[in-house]
């Protein structure tokens, strides 16, 4: 079974002054240092135990790529240190220890062996490498006519092609078609059933959420937060919003989820409701009925634009359906400090049995990433139910009228 322990890892690169400085430091090592460190990561402390999956995020720099070498051994850390037992496939940078002057056929043999498999292994392996890389006649091309997704399936299927104890996997598999993406994430699931730990770095929130136990967050080379899935990605979404000004917040309610805010507090939602035909609030809801979503905003500075936003989750933190006020072409323009405003969304809940929650979005423009005036995750909770549909599964009520003819 596989683990990995990471403990005070961090890497640094050396900057220096001038050009001439790495050689005057090399041959006048009296006269000191002529260089300074520039740390991509820093202290990052963590653990997978056998059969555990984690997810990585962050923005482009954080140092999640640095990371994944560290672990893998390709690049050697400055401090700290990194424990892994069992067998080991990684995909780190696309087409990395590919040679672009051989056949994919002579590269399988070549990656096959540098994973621990034979020469006799590999051959008896190949058939089933082909297949699932399923391009055809360019195997015995050379790679460097692949296109990059051609790339990504032959890396794929050798690093897969015999279950790893650890499998480790950066952006890879988010180049390609979708189907290949499909089958991929499909093996990965099928292995982590059987017990394989993964490491994976992606922007998928899907993927981390639906693979992932637990996902940590990088941010400028530091681990910031950790934790479950649905927790770290709600976290992530408020620190990309723009920083000046604006505070996030977490708290734990009564049943141990955890609500993220962000903001500058300029407008926020003061109440939020889902009410039945009748106009009562329900926490329960039958699939299919009509219902509207009532939220109450209060204004607390003058304010050009008032866009408001909501986005409905289920249980997994997996998006279902959302919009906002800007694509409803209904903006408001020119507030003032003290005004209420009550908005209500009516829509049939076509929604599958199960608990859901509702985000909401304050803001100027379609997204939160400039003038984040509020963001509030779990700011409603509630659930769904099959009490007189005919049995069906999904997230999604789409009863179909059908038609046999024989």
């Amino acid at each position: 079974m596989g683990t990995i322990s990471v403990k005070q890892l961090g890497k640094a690169y050396k900057q220096y002054g001038n050009r001439w400085g790495r050689l005057a430091e090399w041959v006048l090592p009296s006269l000191g240092k002529r260089h300074r460190l520039k740390w991509v990561i820093q202290d990052i402390n963590f653990e997978l135990t056998a059969g555990e999956a984690v997810g990585i995020i962050g923005i482009n720099g954080a140092g999640k790529s640095t990371l994944l070498k560290l672990i893998t051994g390709t690049a050697q850390p400055t401090t700290g240190s990194v424990q892994i037992t069992g067998r080991v496939a990684a995909l780190l940078e696309l087409g990395m220890g590919f040679h672009p002057e051989f056949s994919g056929r002579q590269n399988a043999y070549m990656a096959g062996q540098l994973l621990g498999l034979t020469v006799e292994e590999i051959s008896t392996l190949m058939p089933e490498i082909e297949a699932f890389a399923d391009i055809g006649e360019y195997i015995d091309q050379p790679v460097r006519v692949y296109s990059s997704g051609m790339q990504m399936r032959l890396a794929f299927s050798v690093a897969t092609v015999r279950r790893p104890d650890v499998l480790i996997v950066d952006e890879a598999l988010s180049v390609g078609d979708a189907w290949f993406q499909h089958k991929s994430f499909e093996r990965i699931r099928q292995f982590r059933k059987l017990g394989t730990t993964l490491l994976i770095v992606s922007h998928d929130r899907a993927a981390i959420q639906s693979i992932c136990d637990r996902a940590l967050l990088l941010d400028r080379g530091h681990l910031a937060f950790q934790g479950k899935p649905e927790e770290v990605m709600d976290y992530y979404n408020a620190l990309i919003a723009e920083r000046d000004g604006v505070n996030i917040e977490q708290t734990t309610g009564a049943d141990g989820r955890t609500q993220t805010s962000s903001g500058n507090g300029k407008a926020t939602v003061t109440a939020i409701s889902l009410e039945n035909a009748d106009g009562d609030p329900v926490e329960t809801v039958n699939v299919g009925v009509p219902v509207t979503l009532r939220i109450k905003v209060r204004i607390h500075a003058d304010l050009p634009r008032l866009v408001l936003g909501y986005l409905i989750k289920d249980r997994l933190g997996q998006h279902i359906y959302g919009t906002n006020t800007h694509h409803m072409e209904q903006p408001l323009t020119d507030l003032r400090a003290g005004e209420q405003i009550e908005y209500c969304f009516r829509f049939p809940l076509n929604l599958g049995p199960g608990s859901y929650s509702v985000t909401t979005a304050l803001t100027s423009s379609e997204t939160h990433l400039a003038d984040n005036y509020e963001w509030r995750d779990l700011a409603l909770l509630f659930l769904v139910m099959n009490m007189n549909r005919k049995p069906f599964a999904g997230t999604s009520w789409m009863e179909p009228a059908i038609e046999i003819a024989r």
